[in-house]
């Protein structure tokens, strides 16, 4: 059935198919709601035909969603559409455990691998706290995030579908290779049940390998039940002799030989990464069969010999003769009587099975009156503190509250664990510590850090300005400290202006909060005004405030300008012997210029007004211009004209004179 495009439960709208199980095919879908991404699981339709599966499915997966956990997929919503059931989860990007085994092709880093580890038995504590099993740890049910986190993924849904009549289908719900030994017979798993599954993991990823392994899921399970695994350090001689203990401990096939709780688990694994060479996991002491050896001597000695009386002189006659039936009827023999000195030993020794009750969440005295009256003993295995957890009240009880499968033998002992409640702790003083020994002494108080980034002129940067709960305040344990770490003065990032106008940079620049100052210089490649270079480069961060230099073109392209003097259009008519020549002078013209005339005379046999003329013209830009200087004086005199080339540049003057 493709559902890409489709709107599950009026909400859900699915674009993409993104894996496929056993059990469900996973889907990518928006939540319309609430506008994020999640993961839609839908269930197979052969897991949807049975109403007692589909009433446990809904109740299991309901519980898990209980499950608040860093390392549990959070579940979301549980839902029916026209038959189609679905449980809507949180949308994690990585891969599978088992992905990352298979593509390394050999162990994974032990460190890696216990730290993985840790992460999954803290997910395990937290559920079975919770009175939920998972019964299906597996690699493949193990999701790694793309920054390193471990989520567990599908809890409550083994559960559900192990009690259904699905086993009508020839189902073994979850992989055979990673069932504990009591899975495999099909009797009672609990907490334990997980913890072995788990010690199967963490033996696969430090040796690449399975402990157990053959053709058929049979004799897999056959396997669990009988053999010893290769410890995994004889299979990866670098693996720390301590994580080759815990995975042993983990991997006993007698539940009461494992660790008891995930919790013990997640002890060790922390100290194995402490100490890896240290020798303090503990052999569980517990003698397998001493609930069981309370059979006579005298009964023994009369199954002996009620055996001896049978057997025929005759009969053993034939057995000597032919050997190898003799060995067949030598373990049909032994078969019977083992199995039927069992029965007897179990009728004998069986007492009454009771029901465990619940008491999680009562207070020690009604635990105790709840067990006690249950024919059970009581025992407080430990108190601790639990911010979820009234104090003087249950958190967790061994064995655990389970649907269906919570009978023991009458006289069991019920361990439960006794909250102290909500731990206190003092705030510690991290105002001016670095940022790391900040995070570090917050931690150390139990508590959770979380840094605000700001600027600060007067506190160095990675250093704390300050913290929002005075130091030494009583706060609970858990909580959050938020400190203010200083980033150092507040920086800017220096535009590129090389190539802009003056006024564009400099207002980009003024801006951003710097100090702008202007120098001159001249390139005739680059446009006029145009700034050539700045003293900061772009994209360097720098102090706000900070002072930057530019450059800016003043070369103005060459311009000719042609001046022409002429005064003999103006000399006296009877000049007839002399001329006066124009002047004429071309220059590079970067400016406006003055240019000033002058006619006079330096002879004598003038009056002194005879010849005095100015004239007095301003050239601009391009072009031509024409100077006409106009000559009075004596009628009959001879004029002469000097020369002089004119520089543009400044106010000059050009005289003309008599000789």
């Amino acid at each position: 059935m493709n559902l890409e495009g489709r709107i599950l439960g009026n909400r859900y709208e699915i674009i993409e198919k993104v894996g496929n199980g056993g059990m469900a095919t996973v889907y990518k879908a928006t939540d319309l709601v609430l506008k994020r991404y999640v993961a839609v699981k839908v269930l197979r339709d052969e897991f949807t035909t049975d109403e007692e599966f589909i009433k446990r499915f809904e109740t299991e997966a309901q519980s898990a969603a209980r499950l608040v956990h860093a390392n549990i997929v959070s579940i979301f919503d549980v839902g029916v559409d026209n038959g189609i059931y679905y449980i809507v989860m949180e949308l994690i990007q990585g891969k599978t455990l088992k992905e990352i085994i298979v593509e390394e092709r050999g162990p994974l880093p032990w460190k890696w691998s216990v730290n993985v580890a840790i992460q999954i038995a803290s997910a395990l504590e937290m559920a079975h706290r919770n009175n939920i099993i998972h019964r299906d740890i597996k690699p493949h049910n193990i999701i790694i995030t793309e920054d390193g986190v471990a989520k567990v993924t599908d809890f409550g849904i083994a559960k559900a579908v192990s009690n259904s009549t699905i086993t009508a289908f020839g189902t073994t719900i979850g992989s055979v290779h990673y069932f504990s030994p009591e899975h495999a017979r099909g009797g009672y798993t609990d907490a334990k049940s997980d913890i072995y599954s788990l010690g199967v993991v963490m033996y696969e990823m430090v040796t690449g390998k399975v402990p157990f392994d053959a053709d058929t899921p049979v004799s897999v399970a056959l396997k669990h039940m009988q053999e010893d695994p290769v410890p995994p350090i004889e299979l990866n001689p670098h693996l720390p002799e301590a994580v080759n203990k815990i995975i042993l401990k983990a991997l006993k096939k007698d539940p009461m030989l494992r660790y008891q709780t995930a919790t013990e688990l997640l002890q060790d694994l922390k100290m194995a990464l402490k100490n890896p060479s240290g020798d303090f996991v503990e052999e569980t002491d517990y003698d397998p069969t001493a609930k069981t050896q309370k059979i006579s001597t005298q009964d023994v000695e009369n199954m002996q010999k009620n055996s001896r009386k049978k057997e025929d002189n005759k009969f053993v006659a034939f057995i000597k003769e032919h050997k190898v039936f003799s060995v067949f009827i030598g373990l049909i023999l032994l078969f019977f009587i083992a199995f039927g000195g069992t029965m007897l030993v179990l009728k004998v020794t069986n007492p009454k099975e009771v029901e465990v009750p619940n008491v999680v969440g009562s207070t020690r005295e009604e635990a105790q009156q709840k067990i006690e009256g249950a024919k059970l003993k009581f025992e407080v295995s430990s108190e601790e503190y639990n911010a979820d957890t009234e104090e003087n009240h249950v958190i967790s009880q061994d064995p655990a509250y389970l649907e269906n499968y919570n009978k023991v033998k009458e006289g069991s002992t019920v361990k439960v664990v006794i909250s102290k409640g909500t731990e206190k702790t003092k705030v510690p003083n991290v105002k001016g510590k670095e940022k790391d020994e900040a995070v570090q002494l917050i931690e150390d108080a139990k508590l959770k850090a979380e840094i605000v980034e700001e600027t600060s002129k007067t506190v160095k940067e990675g250093y704390v300005i300050s913290q929002e709960t005075d130091a030494n305040t009583e706060v609970n344990a858990g909580d959050t400290l938020k400190i203010h770490v200083s980033t150092g003065t507040e920086k800017a990032t220096v535009p590129g202006v090389v190539g802009k106008s003056q006024d564009e940079a400099k207002k980009a620049l003024q801006d951003l909060g710097f100090v702008v100052t202007v120098t001159n210089a001249e390139d005739s490649s680059k446009e006029n005004g145009a700034v050539l270079k700045q003293s900061l480069d772009e994209g360097q961060s720098v102090e706000k405030g900070s002072a930057i230099t530019i450059t800016v073109n003043t070369y103005e392209a060459s311009k000719s300008a042609k001046v022409t003097i002429d005064v003999k259009s103006y000399l006296p008519k009877d000049t007839t012997t002399n001329s006066v020549n124009s002047t004429e002078s071309t220059s590079n013209v970067e400016k406006a210029a003055n240019v000033k005339v002058t006619v006079s005379n330096n002879g004598t046999g003038f009056s002194k007004n005879d010849v005095s003329s100015t004239v007095t013209d301003t050239i601009y830009g391009k072009g031509e211009v024409t100077i006409t200087i106009s000559i009075t004086g004596a009628s009959g005199k001879t004029y002469y004209t000097g020369s002089k080339v004119i520089n543009l540049n400044n106010t000059d003057s050009v005289t003309f004179k008599n000789s």
